[in-house]
């Protein structure tokens, strides 16, 4: 059966769909999000990761009522591209809906991650992440996050170190590999 014909009644069948991708991220074919994190299929996913002036970045608690990762920090926003849509529609798209606002937004790095979750559900993504600066009003969906803070990246990089079981996977995933990727993007709106 291919796999953009999977079918599974235990999930709505307006749920959303994610572009299935291989190792050098090319489409195969598409799913439903949750039999995607079920099975852990490779797919095309995107993060955002927004700074101020000051240099800190923004994160994001997120809803504990999440489908997983729930009460975890993680970067501004994540999500996945609809098909037929680019990954920086998707990240100018997905960012006003989970926090609020919108900025400009450019590529920063591209990353592949696999983990399972603490709930069984595997994560298999190939993200695409950008970067944007913002300085003003943060008004996230309370349905996708219960909390946010402006830190400095320091700061964020000791404590994930310290305390890595308050954030999700794939944040330190980005903090740890991708660190001088994050602190050149810092660097350059100075």
């Amino acid at each position: 059966m291919p796999v953009d014909a999977i079918a599974d009644p235990m999930t709505d069948v307006a749920e959303e769909q994610i572009i299935l991708v291989d190792a050098d991220d090319r489409p195969t074919g598409v799913a439903g999000k949750t039999e995607v994190h079920r099975r852990g299929l490779p797919h095309r996913a995107i993060s955002v990761l927004v700074r101020n002036p000051r240099g800190e970045i923004l994160i994001q608690r997120r809803n504990p009522a999440k489908y997983h990762s729930g009460g975890l920090w993680a970067n501004t926003c994540c999500s996945h591209p609809r098909p037929g849509e680019s990954t920086l529609d998707a990240a100018l798209r997905r960012l006003p809906e989970e926090m609020g606002f919108a900025c400009a937004l450019a590529p920063i790095f591209k990353t592949h991650y696999r983990a399972t979750l603490s709930n069984g559900f595997i994560e298999d993504e190939l993200v695409h992440a950008f970067g944007g600066t913002f300085d003003g009003v943060v008004a996230p969906a309370p349905d996708e996050v219960s909390e946010y803070a402006w830190v400095p990246f320091e700061t964020l990089f000791a404590d994930q170190k310290a305390h890595p079981e308050r954030y999700a996977v794939w944040f330190r995933h980005y903090l740890n590999q991708h660190r001088d990727d994050i602190a050149a993007w810092l660097a350059s709106a100075a």
